[in-house]
C-alpha cells in the first residue's frame, strides 16, 4: 500500500484544476521538470512542499497522500447530514456535517452508520419544563456503555458526553424535528427521529 503522494494523483489533480505542469511549476517556485519527474514517478516532491502542493490542488495533505477526495455536493450545509466518527483506541468522538476523511491515534476511521432503535437501545423521553429529559435504560460497565447522546435538528447539535460510571441520562432542548443518536460502545451508532 502506498502511503506517500503518487504521481497520478498529482496529475490528475493539476488537470482538474486545469494547470500545466509550469503552472503549478511557478506556483510552487520548482521546474517544470520536476512537477514532470513527480508525475511519471521518478521522484517524489519533498515533505516540506506537501502543505503547499495540498494547498494550490485544493484538497487537504491526507487527501493528496491517499488519493481520496471527498467532494461536497450540498455547499450549503445541513446538520441533519450529520456524520459521526468515534476512535477504537481513545474513545474520541468527532461530528462532521458531511462525510470527511477523519483520522485519531494513527487510524482512518469510517464513518459511523445508525442503526433504528431496537430492544436493548431505547430512548425514554420525558417533557421537563424547558427541556427533554432523555434516558436509556441500559448498562453502564466499563465494558458495556452508552458513550454519547446527540440531538441534531437542521441548525444545530447538542452533544452530551456519557461515562461508564453514570446513567444513560441527560436533558436536552427538543424542539421541531431531527434525530436522537446514542452510541453503544458494543453495537454502535443508534438513531431515533422526532
Amino acid at each position: 500500500m502506498n502511503h506517500y503522494i503518487t504521481g497520478e494523483t498529482i496529475r490528475t489533480l493539476r488537470e482538474k484544476k486545469g494547470l500545466t505542469q509550469k503552472d503549478l511549476a511557478n506556483i510552487l517556485m520548482v521546474s517544470d521538470k520536476t512537477i514532470s519527474k513527480w508525475e511519471t514517478k521518478k521522484g517524489y516532491p519533498d515533505i516540506g512542499i506537501l502543505e503547499q502542493l495540498a494547498s494550490c490542488l485544493d484538497v487537504s495533505i491526507a487527501e493528496l497522500l491517499t488519493g481520496d477526495f471527498i467532494t461536497n455536493k450540498n455547499r450549503s450545509g445541513n446538520m441533519l447530514r450529520s456524520v459521526f466518527y468515534v476512535c477504537p483506541v481513545c474513545g474520541n468522538i468527532i461530528h462532521s456535517m458531511g462525510e470527511s476523511m477523519i483520522s485519531c491515534c494513527g487510524i482512518a476511521l469510517p464513518p459511523l452508520e445508525a442503526e433504528p432503535e431496537d430492544d436493548q437501545h431505547t430512548f425514554f423521553i420525558e417533557p421537563m419544563e424547558t427541556d427533554s429529559y432523555i434516558s436509556i435504560e441500559h448498562e453502564m460497565s466499563k465494558q458495556h456503555y452508552i458513550s454519547f447522546i446527540a440531538c441534531v435538528t437542521s441548525s444545530k447539535i447538542e452533544l452530551i458526553k456519557l461515562y461508564p460510571e453514570q446513567n444513560a441520562e441527560c436533558r436536552l432542548f427538543l424542539r421541531g424535528h431531527g434525530i436522537l443518536y446514542m452510541y453503544c460502545n458494543k453495537h454502535g451508532l443508534i438513531k431515533k427521529r422526532f
